[in-house]
């Protein structure tokens, strides 16, 4: 059960930390504001399943308005400062989370949202011996899924190719007569809405509130440090380590279990201080 959770937990990193990876390996952004857009996508999710009655058409619409929000921050304020110090970035997202935060305390308030679990994904499953709920099961697999398509997108089309050689050499891909500027806006499009599908899938499971955006942000950057910085595959390994190290330290170390993400991420730093996988990819 607790390797189970530990797997569920990773895969919902992959998909937040995922998207942060692949806008800090294309435009050498580091987005503070990332957790803000799996937050929006919580509270979208939630919002749009009360007024439509369906949790998946909220599902369905919710990264599609993060998308919208993602590409204002990146068009309206990213975009200046390209070729800036990463100084300039870090602190202009961080800006960005707090007045996310503070709009969704001026909409939503402070309280905490429950969204209905779909009737089709209530109850437990039993297999190998195990009894686990319906819809964690659901979320392993749907982030899998998701996972799986990013790969595909990134590995096999042309969209894919530009992103992986402007990770390495934007220069080229200019000079072949790209607009990078254009590509720049779809990649940090693309990594909004994974953080918000993100958001809104796991919302019956972990509730939505204000803080959830903080709470994911610290956990996605130290995928993204562990498994490499830029690195689609090393985010992968790094985020199945950490939802692992999240599970066992709940579960084995009660009362110092957020010390276990700092004691895993130290151990491989201290090994390899690269990260995992050290190259973009």
């Amino acid at each position: 059960m607790t390797v189970l959770n530990g797997l569920t937990m990773g895969m919902v990193l992959v998909l937040v930390a995922g998207g942060l990876s692949i806008i800090f390996g294309m435009l050498d952004v580091l987005n503070f504001a990332h957790g803000s857009l799996y937050m929006l996508g919580g509270y979208l999710g939630y919002t749009l399943s009360i007024a439509t009655g369906s949790f998946w058409l909220a599902l369905l619409l919710a990264p599609v308005g993060v998308a919208m929000v993602g590409f204002f921050i990146e068009f309206f304020t990213l975009r200046p400062l390209y070729g800036r110090p990463p100084l300039h970035h870090l602190l202009l997202t961080f800006g960005i989370s707090l007045i996310a935060q503070n709009a969704v305390k001026f909409i939503w308030g402070n309280d905490i949202y429950s969204v209905e679990t779909p009737e089709s994904l209530t109850g437990i499953v039993e297999f190998l011996g195990i009894a686990y709920p319906t819809y964690r099961l659901f979320i392993l697999l749907f982030s899998i899924g998701i996972a799986i398509l990013m790969w595909l997108l990134i590995t096999k089309t042309r969209y894919g190719i530009v992103v992986r050689a402007g990770t390495e050499d934007i220069e080229t891909l200019e000079a072949h007569g790209i607009d990078t500027r254009k590509v720049f806006t779809g990649v940090f499009i693309l990594g909004s809405a994974l953080a918000a599908i993100a958001g809104a899938a796991v919302a019956p499971m972990r509730t939505v509130y204000p803080q959830m955006g903080i709470d994911i942000i610290i956990d996605a950057f130290v995928v993204v440090i562990i498994g490499g910085l830029g690195s689609i595959r090393g985010t992968v390994i790094g985020a199945l380590i950490l939802g692992q190290a999240i599970q066992m330290g709940a579960v084995f170390l009660t009362g110092f279990a957020d010390a276990a993400i700092y004691i895993v991420m130290a151990g491989i730093l201290l090994f390899k201080p690269s990260g995992l996988v050290a190259e973009s990819n």
